[in-house]
C-alpha cells in the first residue's frame, strides 16, 4: 500500500509539473481543462467535515473537465497510509449558465480505516478497506463575481456489511471569493451548514473554510473549522480545525 501511494503522489507531482509548462488558454472548442490542488495538512478532513483522519495527511482534489463532463479524483490519505479515502467523481453539468447551474455526480469510494483484529487471543491493529458508491445533486446560483450559493445532497451506500451502511447529508453552502485584501493578496471564505444522517445517527454542523493567497503565487494557505450544533453520532467531536498548505494549478489542454 505504501508503494502504491508513493507512486501515486509521484505521478501527481510529475503530471502537474509538466502541465505547468503547458499551453495558455485558447478560444477553440476542442480543449479540456485540468485543475486542482495538492496540499499537506495537520489534520485530514473528510468531504463530510464532521469526520477526520485525526492525523497529518496529504489531500488532493483534481478535475479533468471537457465541456459539461468532468472526472474529479479526491484523495485524502494519512501520511502513514493506514487510513484515508479515495473518491473517483464522475460529474455532469445538466445546466451550465452564467448564473445558474445544476450538476449531478456519482463516485465509487475506497476508504481505509484502522481497526482491532483478534486472532488466537492476540489483538493487532490492521487497516481495512471499505467500499462505497455515492451520488450527488447540486443546484447553484452565482449572484455576482464575489458571491455564490449552492445546495448539495449527497448519499453514499456501502458495498460490504461492515462499517456504516448508508450516509445522507445535505449541505447549504455560500462562497465569498476573490476578496481583495491588497492589490495582490486575496481571501476566499466558504461558510456552510450541513445536516448528516448515518445509519439513523443524526447531526447538524457549521463548517467554514478560509483560504488566503497571492495572485502571483500558486501556493495558498487554507484553514477549516467544524462546529457541532447537535449530534448523537458515536465519537462525534464538538469542534475540529485544520490548516493546509496548498499548491493550486489550472491548465488548458489544446488538441489539434
Amino acid at each position: 500500500m505504501n508503494r502504491l501511494l508513493n507512486s501515486l503522489f509521484l505521478f501527481l507531482f510529475i503530471f502537474t509539473s509538466l502541465l505547468s509548462s503547458g499551453q495558455t488558454p485558447d478560444s477553440t472548442k476542442n480543449t479540456s481543462t485540468f485543475s486542482g490542488s495538492v496540499g499537506l495538512t495537520n489534520n485530514g478532513f473528510s468531504i463530510i467535515p464532521s469526520f477526520s483522519l485525526n492525523s497529518p495527511a496529504m489531500v488532493s482534489t483534481l478535475s479533468f473537465r471537457k465541456k459539461r463532463f468532468s472526472f474529479d479524483p479526491d484523495i485524502r490519505v494519512a501520511l502513514d497510509a493506514k487510513n484515508g479515502g479515495f473518491l473517483w467523481w464522475f460529474r455532469y453539468k445538466l445546466i451550465d449558465k452564467k448564473k445558474f447551474g445544476f450538476r449531478v455526480g456519482t463516485h465509487p469510494a475506497f476508504t481505509l480505516i484502522k481497526r482491532q483484529d483478534t486472532e488466537n487471543g492476540k489483538t493487532t491493529e490492521i487497516t481495512e478497506m471499505l467500499r462505497f458508491i455515492a451520488f450527488e445533486v447540486v443546484p447553484s446560483y452565482q449572484f455576482n463575481d464575489h458571491f455564490g450559493a449552492s445546495a448539495v445532497y449527497l448519499q453514499g451506500n456501502a458495498l460490504q456489511k461492515s462499517g456504516p451502511q448508508q450516509t445522507k447529508v445535505l449541505f447549504l453552502n455560500t462562497a465569498i471569493t476573490n476578496v481583495g485584501l491588497s492589490q495582490n493578496v486575496y481571501l476566499n471564505v466558504f461558510p456552510s451548514v450541513f445536516f448528516l444522517n448515518t445509519d439513523g445517527y443524526k447531526g447538524s454542523y457549521l463548517t467554514v473554510t478560509m483560504a488566503v493567497g497571492h495572485k502571483k503565487s500558486s501556493f495558498s494557505l487554507q484553514s477549516t473549522i467544524n462546529q457541532t450544533f447537535t449530534s448523537n453520532l458515536p465519537s462525534n467531536k464538538g469542534f475540529m480545525w485544520n490548516i493546509t498548505l496548498n499548491y493550486n494549478f489550472k491548465r488548458i489542454i489544446k488538441r489539434n
